[in-house]
């Protein structure tokens, strides 16, 4: 990051820095917690997850303040204008993950009524664990302006629609085998749906990053995997 002759200038964009680091950790603790919550069925962790989300929100709305009294007091040009833009919109990708966490720590009471499947657990918690890797990793690479990291953490939600994929087709199987698994199965679908919504998200996080970091554009075009829409019609 440059320096500006006003001490003040850079201070208020490390701030902002700092804020973004500081949802991200948030957002990794939320979709952590909700997917424990999830596998485990435990109510307690999932009410602190949906209680979380009031910090999150608090955190966007101190970021979006500081960032547009930032533009009005110093009217930053080139770099710095793309970074407090871009840092707004990486903020807004942020605040939606926590929103999802949340989605899915909501649909653990009602999985905890039904029989979920064990064996899903193993696939849905590898599933999370990339998306928890997305984000910790997403954040920490925009901090060191690592350009590269960047474009290879983009390219790595594939994994995450290839997992969602595999465990979208098992819980059909689940739910055909047995009626009983329809409803548990349908709410973890949903979570599983979260999840993927999460990978995306990073997938905006690391675009916007890095076009602050280089003032380039990633290549519009990014294959996805998600291959749900064929298992549902095939």
């Amino acid at each position: 990051m440059n320096n500006h002759t006003v001490a003040a200038f850079d201070e208020d964009l490390d701030h902002i820095d700092r804020l973004l680091r500081e949802m991200g950790e948030l957002g990794a603790t939320m979709v952590g917690g909700a997917t424990d919550a999830l596998l485990q069925i435990d109510r307690a962790l999932s009410q602190r997850v949906i209680s979380d989300d009031a910090i999150m929100d608090a955190k966007q709305r101190e970021l979006d303040d500081r960032a547009i009294t930032l533009i009005a007091k110093r009217q930053p040009m080139a770099d710095d204008l793309r970074s407090v833009v871009g840092a707004i919109r990486m903020a807004t990708d942020l605040e939606r993950i926590g929103d999802l966490a949340k989605n899915i720590s909501k649909r653990v009471e009602a999985i905890g009524q039904g029989l979920a499947p064990r064996p899903l657990s193993s696939s849905i918690n590898t599933m999370a664990s990339l998306v928890l890797a997305q984000i910790s990793g997403v954040v920490s690479l925009y901090i060191a302006r690592d350009a590269n990291g960047l474009q290879a953490l983009r390219a790595d939600d594939q994994k995450v629609d290839v997992q969602y994929t595999s465990v979208f087709r098992e819980l059909l199987t689940y739910m055909m085998e047995d009626p009983r698994n329809i409803t548990p199965c349908t709410h973890l679908l949903f979570c599983a749906k979260n999840l993927e919504r999460i990978g995306d998200h990073v997938t905006n996080i690391a675009e916007n990053a890095y076009y602050v970091v280089t003032g380039a554009q990633l290549p519009a075009y990014r294959p996805k995997m998600d291959e749900t829409v064929i298992a549902a019609s095939s």
